[in-house]
C-alpha cells in the first residue's frame, strides 16, 4: 500500500528522448521515445518517478497514460485521494510507485539504499545487440565483447534466418560457450510451422535462452515449445499480457525455464514482486530487463533490482540509447552496472 496521506501536489511533464541511432526492432523502427514525470511534494521535498511504455508492446498508449496521470493529479489537488485506491495502468503505477518511494526517501532518487547504491557493488549486465544488417550486428557484438561483456543478448527475427544463423556461426567462431554468454531474443517471431526446426538448428550455436520465441497469447503453443524446446525459453511478452490479465497463475502452467521482468510495463514493483514470488515457487529462474526508460526509471529499477540479490546478468544496459537523457550515478564498465553516489543528477524537465 502506497501512502499518499503527505503528498499535498501532484504533476506531470511529457518527455521525448531521442536515440542516438535509430532502434529497430521486430515492431519497427525507433527515432525517439514518448514518456512523462510524475512528481509529488509535501510541501518540503519533491519526489520523481517515470511513466514508461513502448507503443506497440505496453498495453496502454499514450493518450491512456496521459489521461489517468491527470485524473489522478486532479484528485490529489482535490484531496480526494490518500492510498493506492486508484486503479492504473501499468507504466502511471510504476510512476506512482517509484516517485512516492523517492518522496519518502528524501527525494534523493534514492529509493532502495543498498549496497549497489553506495557504490561497493555492481550488477551483471547483458550486451544488447540491435537488428541491423549482418555487418552492423557482427559491429556490435565484436564492440560489446570488447567492452567487457560476458553475456550478449542479440535480437532475431527480422534477418533471413540464414543470416541469423551466419551471425551466430561466426560469434561462436570466435566467442566460445565457456566464456560468453547468448542470449536470443525473438520477440514472438517465429510460428507454429517452423519454431521447432529453427530452435533445434539455433542449439548448435549453445544458446543460454531464448526469449518468447513466439507471439504472446498462443497458450498452448507456448506450453508445448516450453516443454519440448532444446534451448531454455524466457516468457517476456507473455508476462505483460499475464499481468495486465491478472492470470499469473498461468506462469506456472507454461513452465518455462526463466522469466522476464519489465517493472514499468508490468504494473509497478508490486506486481513484479507477485512474479517473482511464482516464479520461485516453481523453480523458475528470473532477470529484469529495463525498457527503454530514461536514467529516472532504470536508476529505480537497477535499484530494486538490486535488493534481491540474484545474481544472474540483468538487462539493464539502456541507459546510453539517448543524446538527451538524464545526467546520473549509473555507469557501466567491464559489463556492469554501477552506481557513483557522488555523481550528481542533472536537471529534470518538470
Amino acid at each position: 500500500m502506497i501512502d499518499l496521506s503527505q503528498v499535498t501536489k501532484a504533476w506531470y511533464h511529457p518527455y521525448r528522448l531521442m536515440f542516438k541511432n535509430p532502434v529497430l526492432t521486430s515492431r519497427g523502427s525507433m527515432d525517439y521515445k514518448n514518456g512523462f514525470y510524475l512528481y509529488l511534494s509535501n510541501d518540503i521535498n519533491t519526489g520523481v518517478g517515470e511513466c514508461s511504455f513502448i507503443e506497440g508492446l505496453s498495453i496502454e498508449s499514450t493518450q491512456t497514460a496521459d489521461n489517468e496521470l491527470k485524473s489522478f493529479c486532479e484528485a490529489i489537488h482535490q484531496k480526494k485521494v490518500h492510498t493506492n485506491s486508484f486503479k492504473f495502468c501499468s507504466s502511471v503505477q510504476f510512476a506512482l510507485e517509484c516517485a512516492a518511494l523517492d518522496l519518502a526517501g528524501g527525494a534523493r532518487k534514492m529509493l532502495f539504499e543498498t549496497e549497489f547504491t553506495a557504490g561497493n557493488r555492481s550488477i551483471p549486465i547483458n550486451g544488447l545487440v540491435w537488428m541491423g544488417d549482418e555487418q552492423f550486428m557482427t559491429h556490435q557484438m565484436e564492440d560489446k565483447t570488447a567492452q567487457g561483456f560476458r553475456c550478449l543478448k542479440m535480437k532475431v527475427g527480422a534477418l533471413p534466418f540464414e543470416t541469423e544463423l551466419a551471425i551466430l556461426k561466426n560469434f561462436r567462431k570466435h566467442y566460445p560457450a565457456e566464456n560468453y554468454e547468448l542470449r536470443l531474443d525473438a520477440n514472438g517471431a517465429f510460428n507454429a510451422e517452423d519454431i521447432f526446426e529453427k530452435l533445434e538448428i539455433l542449439s548448435q550455436y549453445n544458446i543460454h535462452s531464448i526469449e518468447q520465441p513466439v507471439a504472446a497469447g498462443q497458450y498452448n503453443l507456448m506450453k508445448e515449445v516450453c516443454r519440448s524446446s532444446p534451448i531454455p525459453v524466457a516468457l517476456d511478452e507473455e508476462l505483460i499480457h499475464l499481468a495486465h490479465l491478472h492470470q499469473l497463475e498461468t506462469i506456472a502452467e507454461l513452465k518455462s525455464q526463466y522469466i522476464i521482468i519489465k517493472p514499468s510495463l508490468m504494473g509497478g514493483f508490486a506486481m513484479a514482486d507477485k512474479i517473482i514470488t511464482i516464479a520461485e515457487q516453481h523453480h523458475i529462474g528470473w532477470w529484469a530487463t529495463s525498457a527503454l526508460e530514461s536514467n529516472i526509471g532504470l536508476n529505480a529499477i537497477a535499484q530494486w533490482v538490486a535488493t534481491k540479490h540474484n545474481d544472474m546478468t540483468q538487462g539493464l544496459g539502456t541507459g546510453g540509447l539517448y543524446v538527451n537523457n538524464v545526467t546520473s550515478p549509473l555507469y557501466i564498465e567491464h559489463g556492469h552496472l554501477h552506481y557513483n553516489p557522488f555523481t550528481a543528477w542533472g536537471d529534470i524537465p518538470q
